[in-house]
């Protein structure tokens, strides 16, 4: 893999890798701010960034405790968006979320008319706390704000803003009281990204920070039309054959049916990936390119962003249950068995991609 630091290809014209350059400086930016208020979550961070950047959505799972709230409103206000939090729960009908249309009379005509009142879907960041909370009905309403980027209300159909994006948290451990998300709406999701315990000296430095006077200030960095400027960016990013190549084969070698998943896996998927899986795969490399100061994605990058790509999409077996391996071993193993290439072979690749 390419170093962090390393200067775009130099096939990228001038103002192509001044946009790179602008937007890595404006991703530095707001690591320094995320810092000063989140300890540690350097990775859960790029990963939050990269779904943004990908125009997508994605879930923060994780134990109470370990600042996924704070880290959505944080970042929500470091990007100079509107941020709406739902708190979801069991009684959440999809009024609640999407807004519903009122009886009130009209002083002009005296006459009695509807009006439509928006709901906090009605935002930039949706922060939809513990999203597994809330039954299917409301769920189906959250779905198609999450794929239209919009919203079907009494036979109208309401825009939503521009940028749109739905950042869900879920706690693993608690099952009483919650609905299992379905596939389709996982599938949306371009990312599940899992927070673990901090480190030893992070954690020391929580305590610090929570048990203080000590207080972060900070200011927003991107406005909505330099954030959806930095989508179009990415999506510019060079890609290689032979990474469009990796990227569809890792998916589907997920998938039981193609027959390519290794002997000591062939009992352990149920459901593989689907195609959005390569696509995400090859969006979030390319998001990621771009966060390292690089004006083309690798196989690397794939691999990089497989697992959390790619972990709420395969649905293990019973055998693989009773026999502990995850759907984060069962990736690892099939990453391992395609063996990316190096940054050396990368390189070369980056001269001959297409757009």
């Amino acid at each position: 893999m390419t170093a962090a630091n390393e200067t775009p290809d130099v096939s990228a014209s001038p103002e192509e890798i001044q946009a790179v350059d602008q937007l890595n400086a404006q991703y530095q930016h707001i690591c320094g701010q995320m810092g000063g208020v989140i300890v540690g979550l350097e990775d859960v961070v790029e990963q939050t960034m990269i779904a943004i950047l990908c125009r997508s959505h994605c879930i923060l799972q994780g134990m109470p405790g370990l600042a996924k709230t704070m880290l959505v409103s944080t970042l929500s206000s470091l990007l100079h968006l509107s941020f709406r939090r739902i708190q979801f729960t069991p009684d959440l009908m999809p009024a609640d979320i999407t807004g519903t249309d009122v009886l009130e009379e009209d002083h002009t005509t005296g006459k009695r008319v509807f009006r439509f009142i928006k709901g906090p879907l009605f935002g930039n960041i949706i922060l939809a706390d513990e999203i597994n909370r809330t039954p299917p009905k409301t769920q189906s309403a959250l779905l198609e704000a999450m794929q239209e980027r919009q919203l079907t209300i009494g036979g109208d159909t309401y825009p939503l803003p521009d940028p749109f994006f739905v950042l869900a948290t879920q706690n693993p451990i608690e099952q009483e009281g919650t609905y299992t998300l379905p596939e389709a709406q996982l599938d949306r999701f371009i990312f599940k990204i899992q927070l673990g315990y901090p480190s030893f000296e992070n954690e020391v430095e929580i305590c610090k920070r929570a048990t203080t006077e000590y207080a972060a200030e900070t200011q927003p960095v991107l406005t909505a039309e330099q954030l959806i400027q930095m989508q179009n960016v990415v999506r510019k990013v060079p890609v290689a054959d032979h990474v469009y190549k990796f990227a569809v084969t890792l998916a589907r070698m997920t998938r039981p049916e193609e027959g390519k998943l290794p002997d000591d896996l062939q009992d352990m998927v149920q459901w593989g990936a689907g195609p959005r899986a390569s696509i995400f795969l090859l969006m979030a490399a390319k998001a990621r390119a771009i966060l390292h100061k690089r004006y083309h994605a690798t196989a690397s990058d794939v691999a990089h962003v497989a697992l959390p790509v790619l972990r709420h999409r395969i649905i293990p077996t019973f055998n693989a249950e009773a026999a502990g391996v995850s759907t984060d071993d069962i990736i690892r193993k099939l990453i391992a068995q395609l063996k990316p290439p190096q940054a050396r072979q990368e390189r070369s690749g980056a001269a001959v991609a297409g757009r």
